[in-house]
Parts: structure tokens; C-alpha cells; sequence
């Protein structure tokens, strides 16, 4: 028998809270006469003052630790207002799974909650302390105005195909100074597809043939209404992506040794660095190990057997889709560098495809972060494109190629060049 030790204990003063958009169930358990256990069940409002009034309520009864379910966006009033008074826990809702048989209620799910916290059978969610949140609030919303941005951009190009305006076949960019300048002057009332060819600059020049043939349509007064609608609502998109990232700027002031040293590895730059603080944090102590940390982002395979057998094709699941974003764009990057990196995307692409090189050059982007944020005097060192060729065994390697070309029917002679 294998002796295992386990010290975790019941929490003796525990709370939890089911959380929905207008009221809260609170459930709270403390230690009863004897062996038993004192059970209470209130509701509050999820207003300031009920809140604060339940706050109160629970440092009255020394609770310490509050658990509670990541339930939309309704979960952060509740959490943000408790975390300084108490040891606050979020937690997935996969892992308080409803039981087969049991009624549901709000109340109930909340008892069932507090008995399941009480016996430790829970983890907690990352959440990120308030400087943090805030920088994280400012980088996502910088990618969902690009993303509106580029749907704009979009919708654009659908009107001009409707107007049979078909510069964007000529041109790779209609958003640069020439396509600017031609829409302009499309939605001004110019027509004569010769005026405007010749708005063209730089190398668009060259296709001034093209452009001409381009811009024989039927482009009219609505077009150029939608047009002009369309083109405001870019600029100004573009304006206030531009104030967020001033915004960033000032906010990741602070960490701007972290983002120096995130950026020194291949494939990442100063933004893709401010939305990786701003995901996983500088507190490298709340994972204890990279893998701890490469599993939390999802990169790394999830293991499922039954039965003695491996099931499923060791697909990575779903996790922070910004970060997953980012760490994307990276290991692409980085796989045009001749860096280490750069090779092993090489290498594994050749054999196992590109979307599995990108999970392993962002799983090992991923360590490279764990290492320099957990440990400030730990220099970046890349290992270099010769990393894999200079541990290659030669002897084996040769063994394999000619035990190939023996099983193909070959005989094999080998001789050395002098």
C-alpha cells in the first residue's frame, strides 16, 4: 500500500454565492455544536449597498474564504468588492457539476457550492490582481476595435463590388493613400475612370491600365452615401485605436522591464508583450511550474484514457483566445527567424503540418515567458538554428537511413568521402 498524505481539511467558515444579473443566493457554513455544521441561506441584491450589507454580514460570522461561479460578467461586482476582506475563489462551473436527481434552484445550487468548497474539491480561477485587469480591459478592447475596424474595412469592399468598382483586384491595399484618394473622389461625383487612375502614386502607377478598367461602373449617389458612412466610421475607429494604445502606453509604464525583456524573444514585439502581461500576469508564483502554466493557456495536449487505451487526438481544448491569439501570431513570426524557434516551427511543420507547429512554438514561447517573469536575472538566450543538427547522432541516424533503404531491397555499401 502506498501511504499518501493528505492535509487538506475542511474550511471551517466558508460562503458561497450564486450569482445572477439582478440578486445573489448566499449560502454560508460554520462549525455547529459538536460535529455538526450551521447552515444559513440569504439572498441580496447585487446593489452596491446589498453588497456591502452581505460583506458585512459574513465578516460577522469570520468567514474566510468566499466562493463563487464565473457566471457572464455578473461575477465581478461580488468578487472585486469581497477580494480585500476576504479570501475569494472563483471557480468554473464544469467543475460544480449539477448531480442527476437533485433539484435545481438557486438556493440549492448554492448549498451544493458551499458543501463542495468546504471539502477543498475545488480549484481557483486566475484573476489577475486590479493593475493588471485594467491593462487587460485596455488590450482586449484595442483587438475588438481593430476587429470592428476590419469588418468596416470589409463592408467597404462588398459596395464597391456592388457598384462593379473593382479596384481591389488591381490594388492589395485600398486603404493607403491612392485608394483613399480615388474614393474621395468617387463619393465628390467623379466618374471617368481615366481622372481617377491617374490619383494613383508610388508603384501603383505601374497599373494605371488596370485601375482604368477597374473603375468602369455604376457607381451613384447611394453608393456614395453608404461610402461616405462607411469611411467615417473607419477614421474614427482608427482614432480610437489610436487613444487606446496611448492609454496602454501609460498603463504598462510600470512594466516596462517586462515588456523589454518579453520582447527580446523571437516573434514578439512591444504590443504582442503588453497583451501577454496583460493575460497571464508578472506573478509567475501562481503557477508553480511552465507546465502548470502551458496547460492554463491551453497549449499543451490533455490526456484522456479508459480502459487501458488512449482516447482522442491529444486536441489542446479551448482557453484564453486573446492569448491564444497572440502566442499564434508569435510562433508564426518567430518561424521566419533564423532562430531556434525559427527551426523548430521549420521542423515540426515539415512533419506534423503548421497548425501543430504553432501549439508547440507557442507552448515553448510560453516556458520562455514562465523563465524571464519568474526570474528577473535570468538573461533571454536563444539556442540557435544548429540547436537540433548539433545533437543529432550521426551513427544512428545513418543506421536508419540504410536499414530503410534495406527493407525498400537494397544493398547497401557505404563508403567514406575522402
Amino acid at each position: 500500500m502506498e501511504v499518501e498524505h493528505d492535509d487538506q481539511e475542511i474550511i471551517q467558515r466558508v460562503a458561497a454565492l450564486d450569482i445572477g444579473k439582478a440578486e445573489l443566493v448566499c449560502c454560508v457554513r460554520i462549525p455547529g455544536p459538536g460535529r455538526r455544521r450551521l447552515q444559513e441561506v440569504r439572498t441580496f441584491s447585487t446593489m452596491t449597498r446589498s453588497l456591502l450589507a452581505m460583506s458585512d454580514w459574513l465578516a460577522d460570522l469570520a468567514v474566510t474564504r468566499v466562493v463563487m461561479e464565473s457566471t457572464s460578467d455578473y461575477w465581478k461586482p461580488p468578487f472585486y468588492l469581497l477580494e480585500d476582506s476576504f479570501e475569494t475563489w472563483l471557480v468554473n462551473p464544469k467543475d460544480v457539476k449539477h448531480l442527476p436527481g437533485r433539484p435545481k434552484t438557486d438556493r440549492l445550487d448554492a448549498v451544493w457550492l458551499c458543501k463542495v468548497a468546504e471539502r477543498q474539491m475545488l480549484r481557483p480561477s486566475f484573476v489577475p490582481p486590479e493593475p493588471i485587469r485594467m491593462l487587460r480591459d485596455l488590450t482586449r478592447y484595442r483587438v475588438d476595435l481593430i476587429a470592428a475596424r476590419t469588418a468596416e474595412k470589409q463592408r467597404v469592399e462588398k459596395l464597391l463590388e456592388d457598384a462593379q468598382i473593382k479596384v481591389s483586384v488591381v490594388a492589395s491595399d485600398i486603404f493607403g493613400v491612392s485608394g483613399r484618394a480615388m474614393m474621395a473622389a468617387l463619393i465628390a461625383g467623379e466618374r471617368d475612370p481615366d481622372s481617377l487612375a491617374d490619383m494613383a502614386r508610388g508603384r501603383m502607377r505601374n497599373k494605371s491600365t488596370q485601375l482604368r478598367e477597374a473603375f468602369v461602373g455604376r457607381f451613384n449617389d447611394h453608393h456614395a452615401f453608404l461610402l461616405t458612412k462607411m469611411l467615417a466610421r473607419i477614421d474614427q475607429l482608427g482614432a480610437d485605436i489610436a487613444d487606446v494604445e496611448e492609454r496602454t502606453s501609460t498603463q504598462i509604464a510600470p512594466f516596462a522591464a517586462a515588456v523589454a525583456r518579453l520582447d527580446e524573444i523571437p516573434g514578439i514585439g512591444v504590443t504582442a508583450a503588453q497583451t501577454i502581461i496583460a493575460e497571464v500576469g508578472l506573478d509567475m508564483t501562481r503557477f508553480p511550474t511552465p507546465a502548470h502554466l502551458t496547460s492554463w493557456a491551453k497549449f499543451a495536449p490533455g490526456i484522456k484514457e479508459s480502459a487501458g487505451r488512449k482516447k482522442g487526438n491529444g486536441a489542446t481544448g479551448h482557453g484564453n483566445h486573446y492569448l491564444a491569439r497572440v502566442l499564434g501570431e508569435a510562433a508564426v513570426s518567430a518561424g521566419r527567424t533564423n532562430t531556434f524557434l525559427g527551426e523548430r516551427y521549420r521542423r515540426i511543420a515539415r512533419r506534423r503540418g503548421k497548425k501543430r507547429a504553432i501549439i508547440a512554438v507557442g507552448r515553448s514561447i510560453l516556458v520562455i515567458i514562465w523563465h524571464l517573469l519568474g526570474q528577473e536575472n535570468t538573461p533571454f538566450h536563444d539556442l540557435g538554428p544548429d540547436y537540433y543538427d548539433a545533437r543529432v547522432n550521426l551513427n544512428r541516424k545513418m543506421r536508419n537511413h540504410v536499414r530503410e533503404l534495406q527493407h525498400l531491397g537494397y544493398r547497401v555499401t557505404l563508403e567514406p568521402v575522402a
